[in-house]
């Protein structure tokens, strides 16, 4: 998608960030948070301490986001999780896919060593799809963890993908 622009998130982009974020939280369907979540707090989550967040913009319109950060701390900190949020007049587009793209790039120049979804919702099939032609494998099954909003109780997924052959030698996948 040549269209499609990621940069480093700006403060000054809060209120296109929230435009984005405000139905998916609100939607209660993809995210375990607050579907009433406060606007500030909706930010703050996003944007906290050890994300590194991007902006990215389709057309010169602000169509998604991602931060990325270290999973764990201490001997799990080789490997990073991240969240996608795509503006929902823009699905289908290719924000998301170019977004991945971006953080596996971003992530391989941090130096992680593997990336991992720590929590898909099974019924996001356009996630769970776009994370498996990324790469990623379901490595775990964490039955009827989230309560969707219309379908009751559902599964949530961890899903892997390793960014580095072998992490001790440094190659790149």
């Amino acid at each position: 998608m040549t269209d499609l622009a990621i940069r480093p998130y700006d403060p000054r982009d809060s209120e296109q960030l929230w435009r984005v974020l405000e139905p998916v939280f609100r939607a209660g369907d993809t995210y375990a948070i607050d579907p009433d979540i406060p606007r500030e707090d909706a930010i703050a989550y996003w944007t906290g301490p050890g994300r590194s967040v991007f902006s990215a913009t389709l057309g010169g319109s602000f169509s998604g986001s991602y931060y990325i950060l270290r999973n764990q701390a201490g001997g799990g900190s080789h490997v990073c999780n991240c969240g996608f949020v795509t503006d929902p007049a823009q699905k289908g587009r290719g924000v998301a896919r170019g977004m991945l793209e971006h953080a596996l790039q971003t992530a391989r120049d941090m130096g992680f060593h593997a990336m991992q979804f720590n929590f898909v919702v099974s019924t996001n099939t356009r996630a769970v799809g776009l994370w498996e032609r990324g790469g990623f494998d379901i490595v775990g099954r964490l039955p009827n963890a989230f309560h969707h909003p219309t379908k009751g109780y559902v599964d949530a997924l961890v899903m892997y993908k390793t960014l580095k052959a072998d992490p001790s030698a440094g190659k790149d996948t």
